[in-house]
C-alpha cells in the first residue's frame, strides 16, 4: 500500500550571555535573526511569538509538510468521533503572516557556525535558533512493521496514515481479543495507548458485542499511569470494566498474516508470549529527532539539551527548544508545549536584551484521559508528578464537562489561539478557568 510506504518518521541552560557567532552569515545563501525548525505545535506558536517580537522579517521557519495536524485529535478519530479531515489545514493557514517559510527537510544543525542545511543543500544562516523538531516514530522496530498495517484488523492514532485503519479495525471486530500496546519508549502523549482502549471498551458495549471480546492491554510500563492520583482512579475503571491489564509487557513483532502479536516480558529477558488478535491498536516504539541526534545540540540520548528552567541550550545560549525534541523531564504534550512556550518566550526577551532568564518552567503538562465517548479524566501534573490542577474540583473524576473540552473546545483554541501565539503559560487551562468566572 503506498500511503504506508511513505509512513514517516515524525517531527514532532546555559545562563551565561554571549557574544554569538555570525561569521557564517556572508557565505550563507540566507540568513534570518530568528530561525525556527519545525512547523508543528511549537514551532507555529512560536515563530507567531517571534514575529510579534522581533518584526515578521526577521523570522523564518524550515517545514517541509504542506498539511498540519492537530494530532490530539486522532484519539477520537480512531474511535470514528471525528473525522481525520478536521484534524488537518493547510501549513500555510497557520503559518504567520510574513513570516518565511522554507518548505524543505532540515539535514544538518552547525551550532558552531550558526547554521542549517536544507535536504536541497542550501545553507541558511542565524543570530538565533528554536529547535521545534519534535521525534520520531519507530514503527520498523516492530518485525512485522509497517508492512503489516496493509492487513486488515490492526492500526495506530499515531500516524495520519494509519488512524482510519483503527476505527475500520474497531467497526469490524466480531470477537476475541482486542490487544493494546505501550512500547518500551518514552513517548508523545502517554495516555493515548489507554485512551483508544477505553473508547473501544464504550463502543462494543453500544454495539453489543462487548460479552464476546476480551480488552488486554499490555504496557511496557512498572504502572497504568504515571501519576498515582490518576492511576488509582484508571485501575478502578479497568476493573469495573473488566479490562485486562499486563504490566512490563513489550510488543516486538507482529505476525499481521496471523493476527498474532508476539509480546516480551521485560522483567524475564527471553520469555515471551504470543497473543492473538481480532484488533490490534499499536502504540510505536519513538526516539528523538535523527538530526538532533547527530548534532552537537544533543544530550547522551539524542534528545536536544536544553535547561529545564529556561528552555534555552545548555551549551549553546543563542539556541533554544520547545516540545517533544527535547530533554525536558515532562510528558510530552500538546499542553506541555503551550505552558513552555510562554517561559520561552520570556527567556529570549530577557536574552535579546543581554539579561538573565527570569522566569521558570515547573514541568507543567496535561493529559485528557478520555475513558468514554462522554468522560475524560483531566490530568495536570509537574516535573515532580505532582498534581498541578486547574479546576477546583477532582479531577481525578470523569467528567463529561472535561471530555467536552477536550473534543470540541481545545481543537478551537489550538487552531485561534495556541498557533498564534496568543494562548498558552503555566497552567494553560486555569487561564480558561479564570476566564469563565469573570
Amino acid at each position: 500500500m503506498a500511503a504506508l510506504g511513505r509512513l514517516r518518521q515524525c517531527h514532532s541552560t546555559a545562563n551565561a550571555i554571549s557574544n554569538f557567532h555570525t561569521s557564517s552569515r556572508a557565505s550563507a545563501k540566507e540568513h534570518h535573526k530568528m530561525l525556527v525548525l519545525g512547523g508543528g505545535s511549537g514551532g507555529i506558536t512560536m515563530s507567531a511569538r517571534m514575529k510579534r517580537m522581533m518584526g515578521a522579517g526577521n523570522v523564518a521557519v524550515i517545514e517541509p509538510s504542506e498539511m498540519h495536524y492537530y494530532q490530539p485529535i486522532w484519539t477520537l478519530v480512531g474511535a470514528g468521533a471525528k473525522s481525520i479531515a478536521s484534524s488537518g489545514r493547510p501549513t500555510a493557514s497557520v503559518m504567520p503572516s510574513g513570516v518565511k517559510w522554507v518548505k524543505s527537510k532540515v539535514q544538518e544543525i552547525n551550532p558552531e557556525t550558526n547554521t542549517v542545511r536544507t535536504e536541497d543543500g542550501t545553507e541558511i544562516s542565524y543570530e538565533y535558533l528554536i529547535v521545534a523538531l519534535g521525534l520520531q516514530l519507530h514503527y520498523e522496530k516492530i518485525k512485522g512493521l509497517p508492512e503489516g498495517f496493509d492487513y486488515p484488523k490492526i492500526g495506530s492514532n499515531y500516524s495520519v496514515q494509519t488512524v482510519d485503519k483503527t476505527w475500520r479495525a474497531l467497526q469490524n471486530f466480531t470477537e476475541g481479543n482486542a490487544v493494546f500496546s505501550f512500547p518500551d519508549t518514552p513517548v508523545k502523549c502517554a495516555g493515548a495507548p489507554q485512551k483508544i482502549m477505553y473508547l473501544t471498551d464504550a463502543y462494543l458495549r453500544k454495539t453489543g458485542k462487548r460479552a464476546k471480546a476480551n480488552i488486554i492491554y499490555n504496557t511496557s510500563l512498572p504502572v497504568l499511569f504515571g501519576v498515582k492520583k490518576y492511576a488509582d482512579s484508571l485501575w478502578e475503571i479497568v476493573k469495573s470494566r473488566d479490562i485486562h491489564v499486563n504490566l512490563r509487557q513489550n510488543l516486538i513483532e507482529v505476525r499481521a498474516d496471523k493476527q498474532e502479536a508476539v509480546f516480551e516480558n521485560l522483567d524475564k529477558p527471553g520469555e515471551t508470549n504470543v497473543i492473538e488478535y481480532e484488533m490490534l491498536h499499536v502504540t510505536p516504539p519513538m526516539g528523538p529527532n535523527l538530526v538532533i541526534k547527530g548534532s552537537p545540540l544533543a544530550d547522551v540520548a539524542g534528545w536536544l539539551d536544553v535547561n529545564k528552567d529556561t528552555l534555552q541550550h545548555n551549551t549553546y545560549p543563542n539556541v533554544f527548544g520547545i516540545g517533544d525534541c527535547t530533554s525536558l523531564p515532562t510528558s510530552k504534550t500538546a499542553a506541555a508545549v503551550a505552558a513552555q512556550s510562554a517561559i520561552l518566550n520570556r527567556t529570549i526577551s530577557k536574552v535579546l536584551k543581554n539579561e538573565k532568564p527570569d522566569r521558570k518552567y515547573d514541568g507543567y503538562t496535561s493529559c485528557p484521559l478520555v475513558t468514554s465517548y462522554n468522560t475524560v479524566i483531566l490530568a495536570e501534573f509537574d516535573y515532580n508528578g505532582q498534581p498541578l490542577e486547574t479546576f477546583p474540583i477532582n479531577q481525578a473524576k470523569e467528567r463529561r464537562s472535561m471530555y467536552h473540552m477536550k473534543a470540541d473546545l481545545m481543537p478551537h483554541l489550538y487552531w485561534h489561539g495556541l498557533l498564534r501565539g496568543l494562548w498558552g503559560g503555566p497552567g494553560p487551562y486555569r487561564k480558561l478557568f479564570h476566564l469563565g468566572m469573570k
